[in-house]
């Protein structure tokens, strides 16, 4: 009998061990899942040149216009720029970009305020008197990646 009871006691005991490290495992990882990160990938498919390179930046509704989430500069082959935005939080996003065809790092203007270099936005949202709205240019990201082509 007192090999009986030690065998049960071992099989009571591990039940509950067992299902202890199961949960913990499982909530391992959903957390893990929910703190995967997406990543954001813009395609300019018409740039008039391979001259200079492709201005991208990324913005949110707080940030747009302002300071860009995040910013890069890309080269253009065969009249076609591509960005890829990494470890990105889900949210909703806008993306604006130029070609800065003479590399001074900024985008020109004639005096009267007409861009001299072309330029889009993500949705190719367009604004005849100025750059889109955020709420023209905006894409969620959720738990999958985005693939976005832009044209100027």
């Amino acid at each position: 009998m007192h090999i009986c009871a030690s065998i049960n006691l071992k099989t009571n005991f591990m039940k509950p061990v067992t299902t202890f490290f199961i949960v913990t495992f499982l909530l391992m990882v959903n957390v893990l899942k929910a703190q995967e990160k997406q990543t954001i990938t813009a395609t300019v498919v018409n740039v008039s040149s391979n001259t200079g390179k492709v201005g991208f930046a990324l913005y949110d509704k707080t940030s747009f216009m302002k300071r860009p989430i995040k910013a890069k500069k890309c080269e253009i082959i065969n009249g076609k720029s591509t960005v890829i935005f990494k470890n990105l939080e889900k949210g909703t996003y806008a993306i604006l970009c130029y070609h800065d065809k003479n590399g001074n790092n900024k985008m020109d203007f004639e005096p009267s305020g007409i861009p001299l270099e072309d330029y889009g936005a993500s949705n190719n949202a367009s604004s005849p008197y100025g750059p889109p709205s955020f709420n023209d240019a905006k894409f969620i990201l959720t738990d999958k990646n985005v693939s976005l082509d832009i044209r100027f």
